[in-house]
C-alpha cells in the first residue's frame, strides 16, 4: 500500500506539473492571441494592409514594395482605393530566376497586377528591370525600374503583418493547446482519484497493521512474563544446588583441618629449643647480610675500576691511533731528508775539485789579463766606434733582465704552488690515516682500486661532491615506511568507504531535491497563476480597462525562469513594464502587490509614498482600490503619504506634530468618528 501511494504521489506530481505546463502554455498563447487580435482590430478597416495575407518571412519585402499604398482601401469611392486591373498581353516580363511577389500574397486580386510587376529575391544582383517592375529582397530592400532605392521602408506595416501572422500561428495551435490541456487536467484528475485511493487503501493497512502490532506485543509481554518466571524458578533451584555443594565441600575441608592440627600439635618441639634455634637462624642472617653488603661495596669499586680502565683503554687506543699516524708522515719526512741528504753529497763531490780548477783558471785570467791590458789599448782606441754597440747591448741587457725577473716571478709562484700542493698532500694522507687507519701510499692495496685509474685531483673532488649532493638529495632512510604504507592503506580503503557513502548520500540527495523541485514547480505554477488572475482584474480596475499579464520568460522551467509584467493601458500598445510612464508603472505595481496580498493574505501591509507619482485622478483610483482591498481581505493597510486626498480617504490618521520647538507629539484623529459626529449634529 506505501509503494502505491508513493507511485501514485509520483504520478500525480508529473501529471500536475504537465497540467500546469500545458496550462501556462495556454494561457501565454491566449493572451498573446487576444492582445495581438485587439490590436490588429484597431488597425482594421477595408485597407488593403488588413486583408492581404502574407506567408512568413515575406512580410518586409511586401511593406518595402507597396509603402504607404497599402493604406488604401480595397474598393470604395475614396480618394485612394484599390479598384483592381487586369493584366494586359504586353505588361513586361519579371528576369529569369526571379519570382513574383503575388505568388507570397493572398486576399490582394485587386493588387494582382501591381504584384506581378515585383520580383521578391533574397539578395539584389542588379537585374535589368523593365519600366514599372520592382525588385525588393526579402529583407526590405527596393530599387524600383528607374533607378530609385530604399531600405526600411513601412517598418510598421512589416510589424503589422508579422503580427498578423503570429495570431494566425497561434490560432493554429489553440486547439491543440486547449486539447493537451484539458487531457493533462483529466489525467490529474484521474491521478488525484488514483492518490485518494491509494491513501485510502493505505490507512486501512495501517489501521490493520497497527491491530496486528498490538495483539503481537500483548503476546510478546505475556510470552516475556512467562518465560522470566521460568528463568527466576530455575535460577532458583541452580543457586540452592551450589549452595549445598559448597557446604559439603566446606564441611570436610574443617574437618580435614582439624585432624591435621592436632597432629601438628601432638608433633611440635618444646618451644625453649625452638626459640634458642631461631636466635642462632638470626644471628647467623645477620652475618650473611654483613658479608653481603661488603660484597656489594666490592663489586661497585670494582665497576668504577673497570670503567676507568675502559676510559684509559679508549684514549690509549686514540693516542695509538695518532702516533701511527705520526709515523707515517715521520716516514715520509724521512724520505724527504734522505733524497735532500743525497743531493747535497752529490753537490759536495761537484764542488771538491772546483779550487784547482779555480787556480788554474786564476794563471790563465793573469796572462790573459796582461793580453787583455794590450787589447784594452787598442780597444780604447775603438771604444767611441762601440758606443752604439754598448747601448744596443745594454737595451738586450735590460730585456733580459726583464725576462729574467718574469722567470724568476714564475719560479716563485710555481714554488707557492708546489708547496701548497705539499701541504694539501699532506692534510690528505693525515686524513687518510684517520679515516682508513693507515698512509695514503697504501690506500690502494687495502679498499682495492687501481691507482692509474684516478683521474685528476679537480675531477675526483667534483665528483666527490656530486656524489655528497646525490646522497644529501636522497634525504635519509625512512625506516617506517612500511607502517607509513600499512597506514596510508588503511586511510585509503576509509576514504573509498566514506567516498561510497557520500555517493550514496549524493544519490538520496538528489533524489529528494528531484522531489522539492516537482513540489515546487507545482507550486510555483499554481501561486502563478492565482497571482496572474488577481493581476489581470486588478489591473483593469485601476486603468478603467486594458490589459495585463505576468509571463514566465527565458526557460520553459518555471524554477528557472524569468518573469516579465506584460501591459496595456487604454489607448497603448501591449509592451513590457519598462515602456510606461512613472505613473503607469506605479499604478501597475500597486496592481501587482495586491494581487500577491490577494494570494497569500497578510495580517498588514505598508505602503510607503505609493502614490507619489500619481496624479488627482488616478490618486481616486487607488483608493477606490484600497476600500475594496480592505473589504476583501481582514489585512489592515498602513499608507505613509503627504497627499490630501489619499489621507481624505483614510480612516485613522496618525501623525507627529511640534507644539513647541525641539518638543514633538504623535496626534491621532479618527476620521470615521469625525464623520459619524457630523452626521449627528
Amino acid at each position: 500500500a506505501e509503494a502505491a501511494r508513493e507511485q501514485a504521489a509520483l504520478a500525480r506530481e508529473e501529471t500536475e506539473t504537465r497540467s500546469g505546463l500545458a496550462a501556462a502554455a495556454l494561457a501565454r498563447a491566449e493572451s498573446e492571441a487576444k492582445a495581438l487580435s485587439a490590436g490588429l482590430s484597431r488597425d482594421g478597416g477595408d485597407r488593403a494592409l488588413s486583408r492581404l495575407t502574407v506567408a512568413a518571412g515575406y512580410e518586409r519585402a511586401l511593406a518595402a514594395a507597396l509603402g504607404d499604398d497599402l493604406d488604401a482601401p480595397i474598393g470604395g469611392e475614396g480618394a485612394r482605393a484599390w479598384t483592381g486591373a487586369v493584366g494586359q498581353a504586353g505588361d513586361p516580363v519579371l528576369p529569369e530566376g526571379v519570382e513574383a511577389l503575388a505568388g507570397f500574397v493572398s486576399g490582394g486580386e485587386a493588387l494582382a497586377r501591381r504584384l506581378a510587376q515585383i520580383g521578391v529575391v533574397e539578395s539584389d544582383e542588379g537585374w535589368p528591370l523593365a519600366v514599372g517592375q520592382r525588385i525588393v529582397t526579402r529583407a526590405g530592400r527596393l530599387r524600383r525600374w528607374d533607378g530609385f532605392v530604399a531600405r526600411d521602408v513601412g517598418a510598421a506595416a512589416a510589424e503589422r503583418l508579422v503580427r498578423a501572422n503570429r495570431l494566425r500561428e497561434i490560432e493554429a495551435t489553440l486547439p491543440d493547446l486547449r486539447g493537451e490541456a484539458e487531457t493533462a487536467r483529466a489525467a490529474l484528475e484521474a491521478a488525484g482519484l488514483m492518490q485518494r485511493t491509494a491513501r485510502e487503501q493505505l490507512e486501512t493497512a495501517r489501521r490493520a497493521l497497527t491491530a496486528g502490532e498490538e495483539q503481537l506485543r500483548a503476546a510478546r509481554r505475556r510470552e516475556d512474563t512467562a518465560q522470566g518466571a521460568i528463568e527466576r524458578h530455575a535460577a532458583s533451584l541452580a543457586a540452592l544446588g551450589d549452595r549445598r555443594e559448597r557446604s559439603d565441600a566446606e564441611l570436610g575441608e574443617a574437618k580435614a583441618a582439624e585432624d591435621k592440627a592436632r597432629a601438628d600439635v601432638a608433633t611440635l618441639p618444646d618451644r625453649s629449643v625452638s626459640r634458642a634455634a631461631l636466635d642462632r637462624l638470626n644471628g647467623a642472617a645477620d652475618l650473611v647480610r654483613a658479608e653481603l653488603a661488603t660484597s656489594r661495596g666490592m663489586a661497585a669499586a670494582l665497576g668504577q675500576s673497570i670503567d676507568r680502565d675502559q676510559r684509559r683503554q679508549q684514549a690509549a687506543r686514540a693516542e695509538a691511533k695518532g702516533w701511527r699516524s705520526r709515523a707515517g708522515d715521520a716516514a715520509k719526512r724521512i724520505d724527504e731528508m734522505a733524497k735532500r741528504l743525497a743531493a747535497a753529497e752529490a753537490e759536495h763531490a761537484t764542488l771538491a775539485t772546483r779550487p784547482s780548477e779555480l787556480a788554474e783558471a786564476l794563471s790563465s785570467a793573469t796572462e790573459a789579463a796582461s793580453a787583455a791590458d794590450a787589447a784594452a789599448r787598442a780597444t780604447r782606441e775603438a771604444e767611441s766606434g762601440r758606443e752604439t754597440e754598448l747601448r744596443r747591448v745594454e737595451a738586450a741587457a735590460a730585456q733580459a733582465n726583464e725576462a729574467l725577473a718574469s722567470a724568476r716571478e714564475a719560479r716563485a709562484t710555481l714554488t707557492a704552488h708546489a708547496e701548497h700542493q705539499e701541504t694539501r698532500r699532506g692534510e690528505l694522507s693525515r686524513a687518510a690515516g684517520d679515516r682508513f687507519q693507515c698512509p695514503a701510499a697504501t690506500l690502494p692495496e687495502k679498499i682495492g682500486f687501481e691507482a692509474a685509474s684516478l683521474r685528476p685531483a679537480e675531477e675526483e673532488a667534483a665528483r666527490y661532491e656530486r656524489f655528497v649532493a646525490d646522497r644529501e638529495r636522497l634525504g635519509p632512510v625512512n625506516l617506517v615506511a612500511e607502517s607509513e604504507l600499512a597506514e596510508l592503506e588503511e586511510a585509503r580503503a576509509t576514504n573509498a568507504e566514506e567516498r561510497d557513502e557520500l555517493g550514496q548520500a549524493v544519490n538520496r540527495l538528489r533524489g529528494s531535491i528531484g522531489s522539492l523541485n516537482r513540489e515546487g514547480r507545482q507550486r510555483l505554477l499554481a501561486a502563478f497563476e492565482a497571482v496572474d488572475g488577481h493581476f489581470r482584474r486588478l489591473f483593469g480596475t485601476l486603468f478603467g480597462g486594458g490589459e495585463a499579464h505576468l509571463a514566465l520568460i527565458d526557460s520553459d522551467d518555471p524554477l528557472e525562469a524569468g518573469l516579465e509584467i506584460m501591459a496595456q493601458p487604454p489607448g497603448k500598445r501591449l509592451g513590457s513594464l519598462t515602456l510606461l510612464s512613472g505613473g503607469e508603472q506605479a499604478l501597475t505595481a500597486v496592481a501587482l502587490i495586491f494581487a500577491l496580498f490577494l494570494t497569500n493574505p497578510a495580517p498588514i501591509c505598508v505602503l510607503d509614498e505609493v502614490d507619489a507619482p500619481l496624479d488627482d485622478a488616478n490618486i481616486e483610483r487607488f483608493c477606490d482600490l484600497l476600500a475594496a482591498m480592505t473589504k476583501e481581505t481582514d489585512t489592515r493597510y498602513l499608507v505613509v503619504t503627504h497627499n490630501a486626498v489619499t489621507m481624505s480617504r483614510m480612516h485613522r490618521l496618525f501623525g507627529v506634530t511640534m507644539i513647541e520647538r525641539g518638543i514633538s507629539r504623535l496626534v491621532s484623529v479618527d476620521l470615521g468618528g469625525a464623520e459619524t459626529l457630523l452626521a449627528a449634529e
